[in-house]
């Protein structure tokens, strides 16, 4: 009688766990935040390890970035977030260009993938590619590494792109805050993209992504669906410009992508009109 009371308690217990684990993911915003954290990084984990051996095959490519993107593209219907894609037509061209791009959380990488045009790999800081099959499956997609605390060799791979981008058509993706931030302003810009896309004399396409407040805040412990609105803007040409003019034109940048969060941030996301993604 004893063993079989035991066991009915262990039922029980066994039963009431994955309810209260419910209830709480309803009901307890750290817990409903820390299982959605788990989730979005197992999704991560689960691409980058299932995707690598099938990339593998193929060798270092940056058409890899088609499988990871296809691949993480379903990741914002499970985190509840909608995405407003504005200005998707600047992207239309053939050339080679250097994207900029603030930096909030780690759910850019949802932002990221739903504007990424075809032959366009990030650069990454070099940490990333030790982080098991994650740091892999970037390797293997393209991806551009940059040891951020060792500037000559950050200036050797910064050359070495600006020269790739022209023989081969290559787009590349930069978040030039260099670290996430999520105040309410940008931080300021490191001058890397700039001085790659003026040594390439290739444009700059400026892309803001919204404000998370409404739905998401590691600080907070907050994540709920939402919507995120990204604006691609207009080119900035190089053509003709020097090493001299990098500060300049950073500067430049920066207040034409601040302005546009500023505005972005006044106004409900939900007001503004979406667009459908650059790539199928």
């Amino acid at each position: 009688p004893g063993s079989t009371m035991a066991v009915v308690l262990l039922h029980g217990l066994l039963l009431l766990l994955p309810l209260a684990a419910l209830l709480l993911y309803c009901y307890n915003a750290t817990f409903h935040y820390f299982c959605k954290m788990a989730f979005f990084n197992c999704w991560i984990v689960a691409v980058a390890t299932l995707l690598s051996p099938i990339a593998a095959l193929r060798g270092r490519s940056v058409e890899n970035m088609k499988l990871l993107r296809a691949a993480i593209l379903p990741l914002k219907r499970f985190c509840g977030i909608k995405m407003q894609v504005r200005g998707s037509e600047h992207l239309n061209i053939k050339e080679p260009y250097v994207i900029v791009c603030n930096h909030q959380a780690s759910l850019d990488l949802m932002s990221m993938v739903e504007v990424i045009p075809e032959r366009c790999v990030p650069i990454a800081k070099k940490e990333l590619m030790y982080m098991g099959t994650v740091g892999w499956a970037c390797w293997l997609s393209g991806i551009i590494f940059i040891d951020r605390h060792k500037r000559e060799d950050a200036i050797d791979v910064i050359c070495q792109t600006a020269r790739t981008m022209r023989r081969e058509n290559l787009r590349v993706f930069i978040f030039p805050e260099g670290t996430r931030n999520q105040n309410k302003s940008m931080l300021p810009f490191k001058r890397g993209a700039f001085h790659l896309a003026v040594q390439a004399q290739v444009p700059i396409f400026p892309i803001v992504i919204s404000p998370y407040w409404d739905f998401f805040s590691s600080k907070d412990k907050k994540f709920t669906s939402g919507t995120c609105t990204i604006q691609i803007l207009p080119k900035v040409e190089t053509q003709g410009l020097s090493p001299k003019d990098v500060p300049r034109l950073t500067e430049t940048v920066r207040q034409a992508m601040a302005d546009a969060l500023a505005e972005m941030s006044a106004s409900p996301c939900g007001d503004q009109g979406a667009e459908q993604p650059l790539l199928p």
